[in-house]
């Protein structure tokens, strides 16, 4: 991806790889020389890079499913042209998914994506190592990553799960209760697809295996009165508490304001009617076009009479690549 050469003073990296020499608070502010792209200025051996006339006033966050990811090869092939011109801009890019960190690793490694990412509907937040250099409330270190955890532990959310099933009486099948052949089986999804997606931390896919509607509205409310969240989704239902990707947005925006000092818009583009709940927190907000026989149209349809979010002129990559060189152009 692009970043700054320091033989050339050419643009030829990323924010965050830029961030990571330095506070983002330096980038307002800094002190101008004759350079044309950067002031590079040397501290007790340490390089530190002032990107003055690239400091971004934006800040994307972008679903994958429907929006920058073609749902059915899972190419991004034709949102190159906006990836490219958003790294040469240096404007970070946030990944927001229902996914777990190990299914969008493989993809992150594809992008070269170096910029933090909200996995699980928001249950994690996860900061690359080093990407601020300024302290991040709440965070604690997992692996590679500084993470705010939003959601429950994976392990207590299943075991409530299993508890309320069983004071309510309703047969429920769960991620953990299935092995990746099971869950392969069952979604569609390639044995190491389905492997990916069982390593969870926050939320757990299930769905009703013996159970009719009141039964299924006494479980709801059930985990309701515990401080459990449910949803349907698809083919299976949801199960989590305290994931939630508006407020997982709304932490981000804030941090970046902070840590570079600049007063950035929050711009997001979603892929479906569910990526509503966090794209009303944005400042502006693109809802890529549904086809009319999308059984989420009119959902979406409803959603984009929000005043922050617009229709986006087609669907998937092609229509997020349109959407981003509108934006930043």
């Amino acid at each position: 991806m692009p970043g700054l050469d320091l033989m050339t003073g050419r643009t030829r990296g990323c924010p965050a790889r830029l961030w990571r020499g330095t506070s983002p608070s330096n980038v307002q502010g800094a002190p101008r020389e004759s350079s044309k792209n950067a002031h590079i200025e040397f501290r007790s051996s340490r390089v530190t890079l002032f990107p003055v006339l690239l400091a971004p006033h934006q800040l994307i966050f972008t679903a994958l499913e429907g929006a920058l990811v073609d749902p059915r090869s899972g190419s991004f092939a034709k949102a190159e042209e906006a990836l490219s011109e958003l790294g040469r801009r240096n404007i970070a890019l946030i990944l927001v998914t229902s996914r777990t960190r190990a299914e969008i690793e493989p993809l992150r490694r594809k992008l070269q994506h170096n910029h933090p990412f909200i996995t699980e509907s928001g249950g994690g937040i996860f900061f690359p190592d080093g990407y601020f250099n300024v302290k991040i409330p709440g965070a604690v270190r997992n692996g590679r990553y500084l993470c705010i955890s939003q959601g429950q532990p994976y392990k207590e959310v299943c075991e409530a799960l299993d508890e309320i099933a069983e004071e309510t009486g309703v047969g429920v099948a769960g991620f953990h209760h299935m092995s990746p052949r099971e869950i392969a089986d069952n979604t569609g999804m390639r044995i190491r697809d389905a492997e990916l997606a069982r390593s969870r931390e926050y939320d757990e896919p299930f769905f009703f295996t013996s159970a009719d509607e009141p039964a299924i509205a006494r479980f709801v409310e059930a985990a309701n009165q515990r401080g459990f969240q449910t949803r349907h989704s698809g083919m299976f239902w949801h199960f989590s508490a305290g994931c939630d990707p508006a407020r997982a947005v709304r932490t981000v925006t804030q941090l970046f304001r902070e840590a570079t000092r600049i007063k950035l818009r929050a711009i997001g583009i979603g892929g479906n009617a569910e990526d509503l709940a966090w794209l009303r927190a944005m400042d502006h907000a693109i809802l890529l076009s549904l086809a009319k026989s999308d059984p989420e149209s009119s959902t979406a349809a409803q959603g984009i009479n929000a005043r922050n979010i617009t229709r986006g002129e087609a669907p998937g990559p092609t229509g997020w690549n349109a959407a981003i060189l509108n934006i930043i152009g």
